[in-house]
């Protein structure tokens, strides 16, 4: 316990502050719930016992008020717009770390040291090759699939070639699939871009940075040398590192869920892509594109925000505010900064989407109706004006979200491999369906 808060460290077992009493009004009947306490965070209610003593479940649809875990990997405080990877603000590592430093820190715990950091981008480095079969299986795909349907097919498939990593109550066995997947997303994924575009598959370079490598794979042909702009590379990075973590969302709890049942790591990462392909989740950056497109012209713009700001009317604009962040998104402000520097360094002033972008952009943080609902341009709505400028399709958005969310996914599977209260995961429901009926058999039903 940290004596000086009378409440349990970040490594320690959380044992309960308190008891929540709970009485239900039909009986009389009371029963009294232990109350837990985090490092960070509102207290939370323990109510595994719930059922067993009330007989009743708990209704909360999308589980917006429910804590399905624990976990001392990522914190966030939308009130707030706080984002903390293992205490670390997400500023702080944007600013001072490069995305292997992040991916060390999310999978053991702690920052690297020189030696360490050397030690991890090597084994990093020398996994980043694919099995030269798994390069075949691309060609199953037709040229013109989405290069999610590619990358849910080609990640779960790692599991056919890397049987010696799928024992999953093997540490070791658990590190070296951590190892490999963040290692082998960016090649696989560049060959999904490659793939869709005809050209040829570009094997990695030892002699590259991990974001180097991946603009490297997929901008790069034989015919010539491709040089990595440094601007761009660290735009890729700290893109990759605002993308790592973000706590239990959509395709992190599905990762989780599906690994509750024992399911081998590649498989789990394959499920979280599925998830992350929604437009609701990962693919919003894409719909921001496609919301530029849809406003085709600058001038156009005022009759998209009064729509905007029509309750009736079924537009909205994509990438302002955030489901999480009732406040300014963390990493919007750095984004907002790369944004600028990615478009001076590739000279472009007058792309008809980025001059309806950076206008919609001005109107939102001026505007009162925005500013009074805190609708500020998030994430994914620099992320997207980026990816367009340095030649990605929208396509590809999702694709390098599910690139740097690997590291996240892998370290939550991790942790809830190690944890000794997981359970296979099963939600409870409110049955509102027919009651028990009689069978009829079919010569008698009208």
């Amino acid at each position: 316990m940290d004596s000086s808060k009378g409440r349990p460290c970040w490594h320690g077992e959380v044992k309960p502050v308190g008891t929540v009493t709970v009485t239900d009004d039909t009986t009389g009947k009371s029963v009294k719930l232990p109350l837990l306490e985090g490092t960070e965070g509102p207290r939370v209610i323990d109510i595994r016992k719930l059922y067993a003593e009330t007989g009743y479940f708990t209704f909360d649809p999308g589980f917006t008020s429910t804590g399905s875990c624990e976990s001392a990997i990522t914190y966030i405080d939308g009130d707030q717009g706080i984002l903390l990877h293992r205490g670390y603000a997400i500023q702080d590592l944007a600013e001072h770390c490069d995305y292997l430093e992040v991916c060390h820190l999310l999978l053991n715990g702690e920052l690297p040291n020189p030696q360490q950091k050397e030690t991890f981008a090597n084994t990093i480095t020398y996994h980043t090759m694919v099995h030269e079969q798994l390069a075949k299986f691309y060609s199953g795909f037709r040229r013109d699939a989405h290069p999610m349907a590619v990358m849910c097919g080609v990640t779960g498939a790692l599991s056919a070639f890397y049987h010696d990593s799928t024992d999953i109550f093997d540490p070791k066995q658990r590190m070296i699939a951590a190892h490999r997947l963040v290692a082998k997303m960016p090649t696989m994924s560049a060959m999904a871009y490659k793939y869709s575009v005809g050209q040829p598959f570009m094997y990695p370079r030892n002699d590259l940075s991990y974001a180097e490598n991946f603009l490297y794979m997929t901008f790069g042909t034989p015919c010539e040398p491709y040089r990595v702009d440094p601007i761009l590379a660290r735009a890729m990075d700290k893109i990759f590192i605002l993308h790592a973590d973000h706590e239990q969302n959509a395709s992190t709890s599905t990762v989780r869920l599906a690994g509750s049942s024992h399911a081998n790591p590649f498989a789990c990462i394959a499920s979280g892509i599925a998830a992350l392909w929604g437009p609701a989740h990962g693919g919003a950056n894409e719909a921001v594109l496609n919301m530029l497109d849809q406003i085709g012209s600058v001038d156009r713009i005022p009759e998209f925000i009064k729509r905007a700001k029509d309750k009736n009317d079924p537009f909205r604009l994509m990438g302002f505010g955030h489901r999480v962040y009732k406040n300014y998104d963390p990493r919007a402000k750095i984004m907002r900064q790369t944004c600028y520097e990615v478009l001076d360094v590739l000279g472009i002033k007058d792309e008809p989407h980025l001059a309806i972008a950076m206008e919609l952009e001005k109107i939102a943080l001026e505007d009162e109706y925005f500013v009074e609902r805190k609708l500020y341009p998030n994430v994914d709505f620099y992320s997207g004006i980026i990816l367009k400028a340095m030649g990605f399709p929208t396509s590809m958005f999702t694709v390098l979200f599910a690139l740097a969310r690997t590291v996240g996914w892998i370290s939550q599977w991790k942790e809830m491999m190690e944890d000794p209260q997981q359970k296979i995961g099963r939600p409870r429901q409110l049955y509102t369906g027919r009651p028990g009926r009689a069978f009829v058999p079919l010569n008698k039903r009208g």
